[in-house]
């Protein structure tokens, strides 16, 4: 199959969170499986052209936008044979600071800028003359696709037999704006209407995905439950239930090279799931680090996250006193709302020797957080997959979740009876219910024989992108062969 990626951010290119990740792994693990990859997303300032070794394709393409029309230039890299990515280049759009806006609010011209992208994309492939087996689109930035296919490129011979497949990542993300956003679109004002394009008076890009896309994903199966309910569904609830039948939950994958305890240069010692004694090395270094007492019975515990609502950090700073009177030890990175950098970095002054809090985004500090903590918290309001967990997992490092979304579809309660299980959960979203579940882990932890046991579990699953990759193809051919049954046959799996 030739496969078409668009999404507004793609590691290592240009990442704000785990969207990027998905979108970075997910191509690669789809070429090992035979099929031809072009990844799509804008060159921001951060995409640097001699570092990553981009060449031009197309100097100068001609886009419209409303009345409008703007030069592009299209660069690619060809990473490997049958894996490509191209940069839709455009100054005024896409040389900014940020991706997305300031850390005030988001820039203003956002429905041009990636309505310029996503028509880009689809005047891209027509001079070049690419014929997509699956147009693959990740969140609001890239909603208008599936539109286009079904409206201004519906009777485009390229895309005659193109399928799309659309991914939630974070339903709460919308894209939605003023009505007078349709005409840059240029998609006819006959698609504004509650069955289409329209939400409560606005115009959704992302209502564009989950309407026009002949198929919906999500990145864990429970979301996608969670998604159609009036609590989570974020005013979209009746939509999705509507497509219910074309929805399919698929948890997102972590790199294993990349998160590997055997070869990460930035641990204190080397370990792995065969042989994790050495994991001791990192928590006494990350203890070291934290000027902490080294104590080696006193479970640590981190957290790696945006510290929003959403992530349960209300919850998280509710529990603190509890944490610090179990005689626990606590590390956390992250940044996000200021009234919550305030009250942790005063628990942090209140607990020297015992918390470590650290109101930053540092990559490497995070690998020696998985690496060298005993339990890693993760207590989400929601949450649709979930990456940090996953990686601790890989690490040795035992998660303390709420059980939803992603993180119920991954994490199976520890029973110390029957010694199954990979992590420990929680229903309620109370603080009390995080400080029950962390006492459970700290029971085990006492019993050493039984916290080895639970470690092995958690080193041995297997969360790499192979599996997610296998069930996005079942996916791209059940489509493909709905529309022509040679073409189905003829797909590689």
């Amino acid at each position: 199959m030739i496969i078409v990626s668009a999404a507004s951010e793609v590691a290592p290119f240009a990442k704000t969170g785990g969207l990027a990740d998905v979108t970075g792994s997910l191509p690669a693990a789809l070429q090992k499986n035979g099929h031809q990859v072009l990844t799509f997303l804008p060159r921001y300032r951060s995409v640097d052209i001699k570092k990553h070794k981009l060449s031009i394709v197309i100097d100068q393409l001609e886009v419209p936008l409303g009345r409008e029309r703007f030069k592009a230039r299209i660069y690619r890299q060809v990473s490997a044979p049958g894996l490509e990515f191209y940069f839709v280049d455009q100054p005024d759009f896409f040389q900014r600071d940020e991706l997305y806006g300031t850390s005030i609010s988001d820039y203003p011209d956002n429905d041009r800028r990636f309505t310029f992208f996503q028509r880009a994309l689809m005047e891209t492939l027509v001079a070049l003359d690419i014929r997509p087996d699956v147009i693959h689109c990740h969140d609001w930035q890239t909603g208008l696709i599936p539109a286009y296919l079904k409206t201004i490129y519906a009777k485009t011979p390229i895309f005659s037999k193109t399928k799309s497949v659309f991914t939630i990542h974070n339903l709460a993300y919308q894209g939605n704006f003023p009505p007078d956003s349709l005409p840059i679109t240029g998609i006819s004002w006959e698609e504004f209407r509650m069955e289409k394009l329209e939400f409560y008076g606005k115009v959704s890009f992302l209502k564009g995905g989950l309407v026009y896309a002949d198929a919906l994903t999500t990145v864990s199966e429970r979301y996608g439950r969670e998604i159609q309910t009036e609590e989570f569904g974020c005013g979209m609830d009746k939509v999705l239930t509507h497509r219910k039948g074309r929805i399919f939950g698929i948890v997102n994958g972590i790199d294993n090279e990349e998160w590997n305890p055997e070869t990460d240069s930035d641990l204190a010692s080397p370990f792995s799931a065969a042989d994790p004694s050495n994991k001791k090395a990192s928590k006494a270094a990350l203890q070291k680090q934290e000027d902490m007492d080294l104590l080696p019975e006193a479970p640590l515990l981190g957290v790696v996250s945006r510290l929003i609502d959403q992530k349960g950090i209300d919850i998280l700073v509710a529990s603190l006193d509890a944490i610090a009177q179990m005689g626990c030890q606590f590390v956390l990175l992250g940044t996000g709302d200021e009234k919550y950098h305030h009250v942790l970095r005063e628990y942090g002054r209140r607990h020297r020797r015992r918390f470590g809090i650290h109101i930053v985004f540092d990559p490497k500090m995070a690998k020696q957080i998985y690496a060298g903590c005993d339990m890693l918290l993760v207590p989400s309001y929601y949450e649709p997959c979930g990456l940090a967990h996953l990686i601790a997992m890989r690490y040795g490092t035992i998660p303390v979740v709420r059980a939803t979304g992603g993180l119920a579809d991954t994490v199976a309660e520890y029973n110390p009876a029957t010694g199954k299980g990979n992590g420990f959960s929680f229903e309620a979203y109370k603080s009390e219910a995080l400080v029950s579940a962390i006492q459970r882990a700290a029971a085990v932890y006492r019993d050493k024989q039984a916290w080895q046991a639970l470690v092995q579990n958690a080193m041995s699953c297997d969360f790499s992108w192979d599996a997610s990759a296998r069930k996005y193809l079942d996916v791209y051919e059940r489509l493909l062969k709905e529309s022509s049954g040679t073409r189905g046959k003829g797909s590689k799996s």
